[in-house]
């Protein structure tokens, strides 16, 4: 066998097999590990059909089929890159609501614990004066 096709193998095995303990220890949700399977079967696909690249060079006009290999891999963690990077600022967005919600409800708590006499008690009477 050739080198290629064992470090092939060998490597989309250990992505797959990594996927699936992360996903079982709920360290990675499933929207990330389909992207990640499909990197793993693509590198798969590249082992074990070399010629794969060969072609899809030659389609899309590039002389060397590594360089076509780098930039679809660029064009990958671009892709993770943004889209991590939209889920940051939406948890931000989300983190800073519910600080300010916290904030309200605080200052709300205090209100009613320090100032519960100042208020007069619907349910109570204030004292008449004979």
């Amino acid at each position: 066998m050739k080198s290629t096709l064992i470090l092939g193998i060998a490597g989309s095995a250990t992505v797959i097999v990594a996927l699936f303990e992360m996903m079982r220890r709920h360290r990675l949700r499933e929207k990330y590990a389909v992207l990640w399977f499909m990197v793993a079967l693509g590198v798969l696909a590249l082992a074990i059909f070399p010629g794969l690249l060969t072609g899809v060079a030659d389609i899309a006009g590039v002389e060397v089929p590594v360089n076509l290999l780098f930039f679809l891999a660029s064009l990958v963690l671009l892709m993770l890159t943004l889209q991590h990077s939209y889920e940051l600022g939406r948890l931000e967005e989300k983190t800073r609501v519910l600080a300010e919600e916290i904030a309200l409800l605080r200052l709300d708590l205090e209100r009613r614990t320090v100032e519960p006499e100042r208020r007069p008690r619907p349910d109570v009477e204030p004292p008449s004066n004979p």
